[in-house]
């Protein structure tokens, strides 16, 4: 019997069950590091666990320290800052390319409408071309 008034076996098999959990790798359990894991893990009644002082202060102590995240819910947490890190790029990304975008579709429907105004010109002056340059003389071409 230890101090607690629990036998060593009993805790052994509490101090094994928290290495399990804190390890994540649970034999009996979701993995989850709470006290009703501890004492399934471990095989023995809640009534048990509770009468262990000493290995609950070892329990509590080490969730106070590395918190109550086991490896894999680390893992998953570090994952998902990093995906949302990365969903914050990409949001950044598609909002400058749809003002990009935006600001193109305005400058083609200014051109567009540009255009048709100079094509209803060209139309209402009877399709004349008028050249900006006097066509070249093939004379001139002969006396360089």
């Amino acid at each position: 019997m230890t101090a607690d008034g629990v036998t060593e076996e009993t805790a052994k098999a509490l101090r094994a069950a928290m290495q399990r959990l804190f390890a994540g790798k649970p034999q009996r359990t979701d993995g989850r590091l709470t006290k009703q894991n501890l004492w399934r893990e471990a095989g023995v009644s809640r009534a048990t666990m509770n009468r262990a002082h000493t290995v609950l202060a070892e329990w509590d102590a080490h969730l106070a320290q590395h918190g109550s995240a086991t490896p894999g819910e680390a893992r998953r947490d570090e994952e998902i800052c990093e995906l949302k890190r990365k969903l914050a790029e990409k949001t950044r990304q598609c909002t400058t390319l749809q003002r990009r975008l935006d600001a193109a579709a305005t400058a083609i429907a200014a051109l567009h409408h540009d255009n048709t105004l100079l094509r209803q010109e060209v139309a209402a002056s009877g399709g004349r071309v008028i050249p900006l340059h006097r066509p070249r003389d093939p004379a001139d071409d002969d006396s360089h």
